[in-house]
C-alpha cells in the first residue's frame, strides 16, 4: 500500500491576510467628543495649498455633516485616493473603535516610560480614531504629504495623538515618541 504523501504548492505562496491588504494605515486618536465636518478638513487643505478631490456624488450637504463614517480624498487625479474613515465610541461602528483602541492599549502596556503613558492616556480617552489608509505603491511624496495634512488637522483640531502604522506613536511636533516598528507586523 501506497503512503499519501501531502500536496504542496510548488512556489511559495503568502498568507491570505498579507495578500489581501497591503495598505499602510496611520490614525489620529481623538479626545475631542465630535468630528469636525469635512468642509473644515476641505478648507485646511486648501489652505495648505493642497487640492483635495471628493467623490463626484458628494454634495456640498455631506460636507457639512459631522457624523461622516468614509470619504475617499484624492490629491492627484491620477493616483488613487486616500480612505479616511471616522469610527466613534458610539454608534454603528463602536465595535471598531473599541477593538482599535484595545489593540493599541495592549502594546502599550509593553512600555514603561513616562511617554508611553501619555501616550496610552490619550488612547484611553479618545472619543474617536480617525483612519486613513492608502496603498503605498501607488503614493507619490505629494500624496504623503496629503495624509500628513489630514492627520495633523485632526491632531490639531480635535486633542489627537498620530499612529503610523510599523512606526509609532508622534508628538505634536512630529517626533516619534513611543516606537512600535519591533511590535506591529
Amino acid at each position: 500500500m501506497a503512503k499519501e504523501l501531502p500536496i504542496l504548492p510548488s512556489t511559495a505562496q503568502p498568507d491570505d491576510a498579507a495578500q489581501a491588504d497591503q495598505n499602510h494605515y496611520s490614525r489620529v486618536f481623538c479626545r475631542k467628543e465630535n468630528s469636525p465636518p469635512l468642509r473644515l478638513l476641505v478648507e485646511f487643505l486648501k489652505s495648505r495649498g493642497q487640492t483635495p478631490i471628493t467623490p463626484p456624488e458628494m454634495d456640498d450637504t455631506m460636507l457639512d455633516e459631522w457624523a461622516w463614517v468614509q470619504v475617499a480624498l484624492g490629491y492627484d487625479a491620477k493616483r488613487k485616493p486616500i480612505q479616511v474613515f471616522c469610527v466613534r465610541d458610539r454608534g454603528t461602528y463602536q465595535d471598531v473603535f473599541e477593538k482599535e483602541k484595545e489593540q493599541f492599549l495592549e502594546l502599550l502596556f509593553a512600555h514603561d516610560d513616562i511617554e508611553a503613558g501619555v501616550v496610552r492616556t490619550c488612547v484611553e480617552r479618545a472619543r474617536f480614531v480617525l483612519t486613513t489608509r492608502f496603498d503605498p505603491k501607488d503614493m507619490t511624496e505629494e500624496g504623503y504629504d496629503f495624509n500628513g495634512w489630514i492627520l495633523e488637522f485632526y491632531q490639531d483640531q480635535c486633542n489627537g495623538i498620530v499612529q503610523i502604522d510599523n512606526q509609532g506613536f508622534f508628538s505634536p511636533k512630529g517626533q516619534l515618541i513611543v516606537d512600535l516598528s519591533l511590535e506591529e507586523e
